[in-house]
């Protein structure tokens, strides 16, 4: 029967090797595509919490070579360690030459004296660097905000839709941001992500985050439709909320940046200051052709869902859900930012409706070299940061330009 030395020292052994297991689980998935929807949660946390990973590694190393023995075990997990570190400095390296291509981009997109036009107040409350580091550990400090819930703006066949408020704590007019969430078209509430809205509002803008019908029991056009009732009961109650109708910017995730860019570019669209788009489909006839490998959602399988049929099916009903097919010239300046590492919506259709855009609008393409999609999820990680400082510049440009 062991003694309690060596009991202790089991103890120690198994704790140790724990530790060991879950820092070199969780650091692969900076570098592996998650195969199932389950997986995929591990590949959209892992790059963002890149630096806690670098500090756990750090920490798996020290108690390794102090208390693991013996030897070869020893070796096997400081080498894991080794690699854990390495995979998390490559990914941190990348940051630096990062911001300096978004730099370059935003100045090219806007022109190189864009911050003139951002009032002195605006940019004082910006973030004053695309990364802080420190950010990652503390979290990023939200203003206090005031937050009104349930308001209902549409009840299309009997579904009661509502919506969200958020609005700094001053009362005032201040500029709209209309937020539409995520979810493949089948989930979500205007309550997901709400760091955003809170961060935003406190920088002076009113933000709205709407609600509308999911698929498959409600298809195409019924979301942007919603979309549409949203914000005909935004400018006609705008004076209520203390927004300025005059300068509303459309911002959406995923399915929320398809039904977003839809909204803003139709013929007939009410107008809006700008658009951005994250990581959201916009051509739905080639995504359909092209999915993602590994496909974790079973994109073919959302998209049926969503429209009713596959492309072959319906050809014009895939054509008219696509933003890509509405680009002419003179639309609402458009940011778009996605992940090299996307999986669910890959980047380069975002890379394809830039180039189109660019041609005779204004747009701005970000791409995040390590990120996977839904990377703002974690509102304080590596990605987000980056975003969320090219964003509030964009958007304050746009309100008031």
């Amino acid at each position: 029967m062991p003694n309690n030395k060596q009991l202790s020292s089991l103890i120690t052994l198994i704790l140790v090797l724990f530790l060991s297991f879950i820092s070199v689980f969780l650091t692969s998935w900076i570098l592996l595509p998650a195969p199932n929807f389950f997986l995929l949660k591990f590949g959209v946390v892992a790059p963002e919490i890149s630096p806690w990973l670098f500090l756990l590694n750090t920490i798996t190393l020290f108690l390794c070579l102090k208390f693991i023995r013996p030897l070869q075990i020893q070796q096997t997990v400081c080498i894991l360690s080794l690699l854990g570190l390495m995979v998390c400095s490559l990914q941190l390296a990348t940051i630096t030459p990062t911001q300096i291509r978004f730099n370059k981009a935003i100045a090219q997109a806007l022109g190189t004296n864009y911050q003139q036009k951002i009032p002195l107040e605006v940019k004082a409350s910006m973030r004053k660097q695309p990364f802080i580091i420190t950010d990652i550990f503390r979290g990023i400090s939200l203003d206090k905000t005031r937050h009104i819930t349930n308001i209902n703006f549409a009840t299309p066949a009997g579904v009661p839709l509502n919506m969200e408020v958020y609005q700094p704590q001053k009362v005032g007019k201040y500029p709209a941001i209309v937020v539409i969430y995520g979810g493949a078209w089948q989930s979500g509430n205007p309550s997901v992500k709400p760091e955003f809205n809170k961060y935003m509002a406190g920088r002076g803008y009113t933000v709205f985050a709407i609600d509308y019908r999911h698929a498959p029991e409600y298809k195409f056009p019924a979301q942007l439709d919603d979309v549409n009732s949203a914000l005909n009961f935004i400018r006609d109650r705008a004076d209520e909320y203390e927004a300025d109708a005059d300068k509303m910017v459309l911002l959406g995730r995923s399915a929320g940046a398809h039904l977003a860019m839809l909204a803003a570019y139709q013929p007939d669209a009410q107008p809006v200051k700008a658009v951005v788009n994250y990581y959201g489909p916009v051509n739905l006839t080639k995504g359909y052709k092209k999915p993602p490998y590994p496909d974790p959602i079973n994109a073919r399988a959302v998209l049926k869902a969503f429209l009713g049929g596959s492309p072959q099916q319906l050809p014009t009903l895939y054509e008219t859900a696509s933003p890509i097919n509405y680009v002419v010239p003179n639309l609402p300046p458009t940011l778009l930012i996605y992940g090299s590492r996307d999986h669910v919506v890959k980047a380069k259709f975002g890379r394809k409706m830039y180039q189109i855009l660019r041609e005779n609008n204004t747009a701005l393409y970000l791409e995040i070299p390590w990120a996977e999609h839904s990377f703002d999820s974690i509102f304080n990680g590596v990605s987000n940061q980056l975003a969320l400082y090219y964003i509030e510049r964009f958007i304050a440009w746009a309100v008031n330009s």
